[in-house]
Parts: C-alpha cells; structure tokens; sequence
C-alpha cells in the first residue's frame, strides 16, 4: 500500500487493468481518475486505488447521536432540522432536514405527537435512516428532549416532580414530553 501522493480531482491515478475505482474515485476508458482532493492510496491486496479527503465532509449515517431543533408538529410526525452531530465540532454537511414518526418517539404508546415533543425543543436523537429521506428516533431513555422553553413566557422548563414532564417556574404551566434522562444537564453552545 502506498498513500503519500496528493491527488486533485481529475488526476490520473491507476489504470483499470491493475486497480478498480475505490472511494474518492471514479473509472473511465479504463483509467482511474480522482473525484476528490486528497492522498492516494494504492491497495495491492484488494486491488483498488482509493483517494481518502484531508478533511471529510460531516455527512450523517445510520446510527449517528444528533442534536435538532423540532421545526413543525404534524398528526404523525414531527419534523426537526438537524444542527450538530454528536462527538464533532464541524458542520453537519448533507441533508439536515429530518423526521420522527410518531412510533420512533417514544418506547411507551403513543399516538398524539404534540404529547412527546413541541416545536422549538431542542432534542437528542439518533439517526435510522439517511435514504430516501433523513428519518430520526428518540426512543431511547437518552435520547429525547434536551432543552425547553415555556410556550406561554418563554422561561425554561424544568422536569416536573412526578419525572414524565416539563413545568415551568415561572408561570406554573406544565405538559408531558418525552425526556432525554439528563434533560436540563446537556450545555449547548
């Protein structure tokens, strides 16, 4: 293996015959070229030529720990758009809009959404699906919301004494959610 070659997009790298096209590159008229700027790297046991980035963009995948911020709520789902990946300080890159069917909201039934979140939470959630369209879940005792604000004055909520929900300091209005189980201990920046 060798990969101390910086590549551009475009560059000849391998010829077809010796190295099929890996990741970062693509083939044509049996030649090897590179789709992105980086290092090449050579595979002699599986017989690719690969271009691995210097700094990759931060596309979300199937698994991945997210924050977002809850955009709208519908009868069946809520939509959020996704604004950090957990364990990374770059920008998310890719699709960012994302949604959470009623049934991946919570472990417990439900079927009313506007139960389980509102629009402006802030949310931890884990991502299920990133084709056709970026789909989330917050079933997980550590997943849900993070941070609320009161709808009605706008003071953050804190969970309520019996633990299944928010009330607020303030004016004393209360309403379920579905808790992240360190609401109120998550710093965001």
């Amino acid at each position: 293996m060798t990969s101390s070659i910086f590549v551009m997009p475009g560059d000849e790298v391998a010829i077809e015959e010796e190295y099929a096209a890996g990741e970062g590159t693509f083939a044509e008229n049996g030649t090897v070229y590179a789709s992105q700027v980086g290092y090449l790297t050579l595979d002699d046991n599986d017989c690719t030529a690969s271009v691995q980035s210097p700094n990759p963009p931060n596309i979300l995948k199937k698994g991945d720990v997210v924050y977002a911020v809850v955009a709208d709520i519908r009868k069946t789902m809520a939509t959020a758009d996704v604004i950090a990946k957990e364990g990374s300080d770059k920008t998310v890159g890719g699709e960012t809009y994302a949604t959470i069917h009623v049934s991946k909201i919570s472990p417990k039934y439900t079927d009313d959404v506007d139960r389980e979140l509102r629009k402006g939470d802030f949310i931890r959630a884990v991502v299920t699906e990133t084709k056709p369209s970026l789909q989330l879940t917050t079933k997980d005792q550590h997943l849900g919301c993070i941070r609320a604000l009161c709808s009605k004055c706008k003071t953050e909520m804190v969970v309520s004494k019996n633990g299944d929900g928010l009330f607020c300091p303030e004016c004393r209005y209360a309403m379920p959610r579905k808790l992240a189980d360190d609401y109120g201990d998550v710093k965001l920046q």
